[in-house]
């Protein structure tokens, strides 16, 4: 693994690099999340923070950081306990697939895979129905990740200097 890239583990233990880093992750998500309410938590959504999860492409170490920004971002969500539970978990899924994927395009459709669980606490919550709010859901999440994360993360993995420091670790 890279010197700059964290670490998930420095002798049995976190490593203070690893708590800083998903510190400052889990604050970025949360903050980019809350700075645009109005886009990020109701049935059409354009929750630009999601950008973040690729992150986890580069580096798994990411993870927790994406995971616990979501969970903080979703308290402070209208729809409540449910946002909190189905927003944080569709989270956990969309983080799941990206470490896993080959290619990025494919890291970038994960997050939209996963809005199957997200639709299920914005419709409990809003009483609307749960089909149409995959729909809308899942639009805003290919618009932002797909479409706009994309070539934003094309773009820095070209530059080496920029790759090494968030971490870029080759695939497969």
């Amino acid at each position: 693994m890279n010197q700059n890239v964290t670490s998930t583990r420095s002798q049995g233990r976190f490593s203070a690099r690893m708590i800083a880093v998903t510190g400052i992750t889990a604050a970025l998500y949360a903050v980019l999340t809350m700075a645009l309410p109005m886009l990020s938590y109701n049935a059409i959504q354009l929750r630009f923070s999601e950008i973040l999860v690729l992150l986890a492409y580069l580096n798994p170490s990411y993870w927790p950081g994406l995971v616990l920004g979501c969970f903080i971002a979703n308290f402070f969500s209208p729809n409540g306990l449910y946002d909190i539970v189905f927003g944080t978990l569709g989270t956990v899924v969309a983080v799941w697939g990206i470490i896993h994927s080959k290619r990025l395009f494919v890291a970038t459709l994960w997050p939209t895979i996963s809005m199957f669980v997200v639709s299920i606490g914005i419709a409990l919550a809003a009483h609307i129905p749960y089909l149409p709010t995959v729909g809308t859901t899942m639009l805003g999440e290919f618009a932002v990740v797909t479409c706009i994360g994309y070539p934003v993360f094309r773009l820095l993995l070209k530059n080496q200097r920029v790759a090494r420091l968030l971490g870029w670790q080759e695939k497969w």
